[in-house]
């Protein structure tokens, strides 16, 4: 079985967590006996060399008519369906809040993709898109895929909410790589206690909030991660408002990120939006206590065995911080999450996915 698993241009410039799922399920996979070739959605595809397509990321749909349309091949999708509307209605500033409220959810996602071409060079290859519009595209790419793979039973309620579309699914639980986890022997003392922040930087991810909660206490706060696309100027805001007990550093490669975990006391997400959040799973396993947003899926991850704070409140942050801090670490949630979330029981699953798409395909 040969699989073109497919993404968004920026997936490796702008990584993030679909950039760890995408990574890590094609490996699971090839462990599995199936060859996974990962292209960015800007890559010209051999697709007769494959038996599927494997798009991630709903809320591209310009990006991928085109592959759908020049293909003819039976493809599934991966929604990671974020839903940017809430902070971009109620907590983004200037233009680009009253631009939300005006145009709503739809509209304002056409708009970004064009304003992407306009100034990151990320061109859009459907004039359909252009012409007939996103909550259109959307529409068409769930309607045409074979199947859809959402990470929680939340994701897909909301994404059937969303567009009124039902399609055949498989869920897809997010994971964490069983071989790094076991590798992680040796803690970083640099992080040890310490409050970690692993995600990309951006608004939405909402640093800033955690940084004014969390400032001039008694906590070591790092922050890590690469400023999302046309987010400069956010980062360059966090740092000025970071005290000296607040840490910035770059994108951590997978044995540093593990390190870091062990040595760690609590990881913080405090997002407007998630679907799971994979560095708040790779924390919990590795022995942190996690802060979390409830907006998204969270909860269907972690229920009770996470802190949920208000991300639009510091003090809430704060105060979420504190508990988990004191707190002792679950190891019973440890072991669910081994039990549960691995990228070898997503790879199962997505092959199994896989399975049921082709011999449909080779029936009909």
């Amino acid at each position: 079985m040969r699989i073109a698993c497919i993404s968004r241009a920026t997936l490796f410039s702008a990584p993030g967590g679909d950039t760890r799922q995408i990574e890590q399920t094609a490996a699971a996979l090839r462990q599995l006996g199936v060859t996974v070739d990962i292209f960015l959605t800007s890559e010209t595809i051999d697709y007769e060399a494959y038996d599927l397509l494997h798009f991630f990321n709903i809320i591209r749909p310009a990006d991928m008519l085109p592959h759908i349309r020049k293909s003819r091949q039976p493809f599934v999708v991966s929604p990671v369906f974020v839903d940017y509307s809430q902070y971009e209605q109620t907590i983004a500033r200037g233009l680009r809040s009253k631009l939300s409220r005006l145009l709503g959810a739809d509209r304002m996602e056409w708009l970004k993709a064009v304003a992407r071409w306009a100034k990151n060079g990320e061109q859009i290859k459907s004039r359909r898109y252009l012409i007939k519009g996103h909550r259109w595209a959307v529409r068409q790419v769930a309607q045409k895929a074979a199947m859809l793979l959402p990470n929680s039973e939340s994701e897909l309620r909301r994404f059937e909410k969303a567009y009124n579309v039902q399609r055949p699914y498989q869920v897809v639980p997010n994971g964490i790589d069983t071989g790094a986890v076991a590798a992680a022997t040796t803690p970083n003392p640099k992080y040890k206690n310490a409050v970690l922040c692993l995600a990309r930087i951006e608004g939405l991810k909402n640093q800033l909030h955690l940084i004014q909660a969390l400032n001039n206490t008694k906590y070591q706060v790092y922050i890590h991660g690469k400023a999302a696309p046309n987010a400069a100027a956010y980062l360059e805001q966090c740092k000025a408002a970071a005290a000296a007990n607040i840490h910035f550093g770059g994108w951590l490669d997978e044995s540093e990120i593990y390190a870091a975990y062990a040595a760690a006391r609590v990881h913080v997400l405090p997002s407007y939006f998630e679907t799971t959040g994979l560095s708040s799973l790779e924390a919990a396993v590795m022995g942190c206590n996690i802060v979390v947003s409830p907006n998204g899926d969270t909860r269907d991850y972690f229920g009770e065995h996470a802190w949920y704070c208000n991300p639009n409140e510091p003090a809430s942050i704060r105060a979420a911080v504190e508990a988990a801090f004191e707190a002792p670490y679950d190891e019973q949630f440890r072991d669910y999450i081994l039990n549960h979330y691995t990228w070898e029981k997503a790879a199962a699953a997505t092959l199994k996915a896989y399975q049921q798409v082709l011999d449909k395909s080779i029936v009909n």
